[in-house]
C-alpha cells in the first residue's frame, strides 16, 4: 500500500496570487525577489552565504517554472533549463485569510469559508473587556503592548519592563493571532502556556484563529531571544480534513513541528515535536522510514516564516532555502516504490515586501516519487487539490471541493 510524505516550506510562496489587492500584497514574490536579490548582490552576509541563489534541486522539482506560471515571466537569477523531476505547478488560495491555519485546513481539503477576526491596527487593539478579564482572572499586574508589532521588535521594546513588572506582551497582526511574549525564566512557561489557554476560551467567541505563547529568554545587557518553546491554541478545523479521513480508516499519521497546533491536535496522530527547519526535517524523515502502509507524514518547516519572513531578513531566507535544497537527496533516498512525496507552502512572506505580515501570493506544488512521472499539473484553484491528491493516492474517500491531480504515477 502506498505511503506519503508532505512538506510545508511555511511562507515559500511564488508570486501575488490574483486576489493580491484585496490584501494589500499586489507584486509581492517570496521566492523571486530573494531569488533577485541574490542575483543583484544584496543577499550577500558575511559567514553566510553569497553569491545567486543556489537550490539546483528545487530546480530540478520546477521551482523556476512554477514561479514563472505564476508571474508570467522565468525569475531573474535561477536557471530554467533545468530538467524536470516529478510534477510541479501552483495554486491559489480560496480561504479568506492568508496566513497558517487557512492554508494547512485548505492543502489538508477543507477552505475556510468563513471570516476570521482581526483586530484593529489602533493603540490599544484590543477590546477592554476582554484585557479587562485577562488580567482579572489570572491576577495580572496588567500587560504591556497592545498593538500591531513585529514578535523580535516588541520584545525588544518591552522585554526588559515586562521582567522587572510581570506584566505579559500581548500584541497581534494582520493575521487573525493574539499573541503573549513573556520570559521563560522570570514569568515562567507553564504560567504563560496556562494564560493562554484562558484567553483562547475568551476568544473563542470572536473567530481569533490563535493564541499564540512566544516564549523568551536573555536580558537587556546580552540581548533576548525567542525560544522553541512556541505553542499554538488554535480552533478546531471544518470536518472532512484528509487528517480525520486517515484517523478513520485507522491509518498511521504522524505530524511533525507545528502541525498539531495548527489542528488543535484533532486527528493529528503521534505528534513529533521538534524546533527548527533541519530538526523538524531529520524528525519527519525518520517517521517516514518507519512508517506504516497507506500512512502519512505530515511536517512544517516554520523557520522560513518566524525567523525570515517575519523579520525582513533576504540573507537568511536565502541560506534557509538553500539549507533545505541541500537536503531534498535524503527525501528522494527515503522514497520507496510507490510513495509520493509532496512539498508545497501555506502562503508567501516577501522579505523584501513592506510591513512584516504574510503575503498573499501562490504557492508551489512539487510532487515526486519513484514512480512519479515527470510533467505538470498547471495552476489549480485551489491548496485542496493537494489534499485530495494525497487522500486518491493513499486510498482514501474524496470529498472535494479539491480535485486529484492525477494520474500522477507512471
Amino acid at each position: 500500500m502506498p505511503r506519503a510524505l508532505l512538506i510545508v516550506l511555511d511562507s515559500v510562496g511564488v508570486g501575488a496570487a490574483p486576489d493580491a489587492a484585496d490584501f494589500h500584497d499586489e507584486g509581492s514574490n517570496t521566492v523571486g525577489h530573494i531569488a533577485q536579490a541574490c542575483w543583484r548582490g544584496l543577499g550577500d552576509r558575511a559567514g553566510l552565504r553569497q553569491g545567486p541563489l543556489h537550490i539546483p534541486h528545487l530546480c530540478a522539482l520546477g521551482m523556476a517554472h512554477a514561479l514563472a506560471l505564476s508571474t508570467g515571466i522565468f525569475p531573474e537569477g535561477i536557471p530554467q533549463d533545468t530538467a524536470i523531476q516529478g510534477q510541479w505547478g501552483i495554486a491559489q488560495e480560496v480561504s479568506r485569510g492568508k496566513d497558517s491555519p487557512s492554508g494547512h485546513w485548505e492543502i489538508s481539503g477543507c477552505p475556510v469559508t468563513f471570516t476570521w477576526h482581526h483586530f484593529p491596527e489602533t493603540e490599544p487593539c484590543f477590546p477592554d473587556s476582554l484585557i479587562d478579564s485577562l488580567i482579572k482572572d489570572n491576577n495580572l499586574p496588567g500587560i504591556l503592548g497592545n498593538k500591531h508589532a513585529s514578535g523580535m521588535a516588541i520584545i525588544e521594546e518591552y522585554g526588559a519592563q515586562h521582567m522587572a513588572s510581570g506584566k505579559p506582551i500581548i500584541y497581534t497582526s494582520a493575521d487573525s493571532v493574539f499573541q503573549i511574549a513573556a520570559h521563560e525564566e522570570t514569568f515562567g512557561l507553564e504560567r504563560l502556556y496556562d494564560l493562554c489557554r484562558h484567553a483562547r476560551k475568551l476568544l473563542d467567541p470572536l473567530g481569533v484563529g490563535r493564541v499564540i505563547a512566544r516564549p523568551f529568554i536573555g536580558d537587556a545587557t546580552h540581548g533576548f531571544k525567542r525560544t522553541g518553546h512556541r505553542q499554538d491554541f488554535a480552533v478546531p478545523p471544518p470536518p472532512g480534513t484528509l487528517l480525520e479521513r486517515l484517523s478513520t480508516a485507522h491509518r498511521p499519521c504522524i505530524t511533525v513541528g507545528k502541525v498539531g497546533d495548527l489542528f488543535a491536535h484533532c486527528h493529528t496522530g503521534q505528534e513529533v515535536k521538534a524546533h527548527g527547519n533541519n530538526v523538524v526535517l531529520s524528525r519527519a524523515l525518520e517517521a517516514f522510514s518507519t512508517l506504516g502502509d497507506g500512512g502519512l507524514v505530515f511536517a512544517n518547516l516554520v523557520d522560513f516564516d518566524t525567523e525570515f519572513g517575519h523579520q525582513r531578513d533576504i540573507a537568511g531566507y536565502a541560506a534557509a532555502l538553500e539549507a533545505f535544497d541541500r537536503r531534498i537527496p535524503e527525501i528522494w533516498d527515503s522514497l520507496k516504490p510507490g510513495d509520493l512525496a509532496v512539498i508545497t507552502a501555506d502562503h508567501g512572506n516577501d522579505p523584501s515586501f513592506r510591513g512584516t505580515d504574510h503575503t498573499r501570493e501562490y504557492i508551489p506544488i512539487f510532487m515526486f516519487g519513484p514512480e512519479c512521472s515527470p510533467g505538470t499539473v498547471g495552476k489549480r484553484n485551489t491548496f485542496a487539490d493537494i489534499g485530495e491528491t494525497l487522500a486518491a493516492h493513499l486510498g482514501l474517500p474524496i470529498l472535494g471541493p479539491g480535485v486529484p491531480m492525477m494520474p500522477l504515477m507512471a
